[in-house]
């Protein structure tokens, strides 16, 4: 159930940057609302996790979610670019949250 936890709170981050990329665009103050629940949510979520996995492991899979949904997020819906090199990189994120995950005993 931990890593459930962990993985919400890595989306909520990714919610949380989106929303924050919002409103550097479109400048509504009702975004600051939501990017602050999103991004309390997201560490309240992480400190839920970490009573179970390890304080490494767990912050850094909660950072690869957020770096890894971050960037996807920005190619897929704010034309980022979807160079070789950056899709590479991603995917290293995601194979080493991935090890991780499989090398931690929680």
């Amino acid at each position: 159930m931990a890593w459930i936890i962990l993985c919400l709170a890595g989306l909520m981050e990714v919610a949380g940057v989106v929303t924050l990329n919002e409103y550097n665009r479109r400048r509504r103050s009702y975004l600051i609302f939501f990017m602050a629940a999103f991004m309390i949510l997201s560490v309240s979520l992480l400190g839920v996790a970490l009573r179970t996995i390890p304080m490494g492991t767990g912050y850094a899979i909660w950072t690869g979610i957020g770096a890894a949904g971050g960037t996807i997020v920005g190619m897929l819906f704010y034309h980022e670019s979807r160079d070789w090199k950056r899709i590479l990189f991603i995917s290293l994120i995601i194979i080493g949250a991935v090890g991780l995950k499989f090398t931690t005993g929680a």
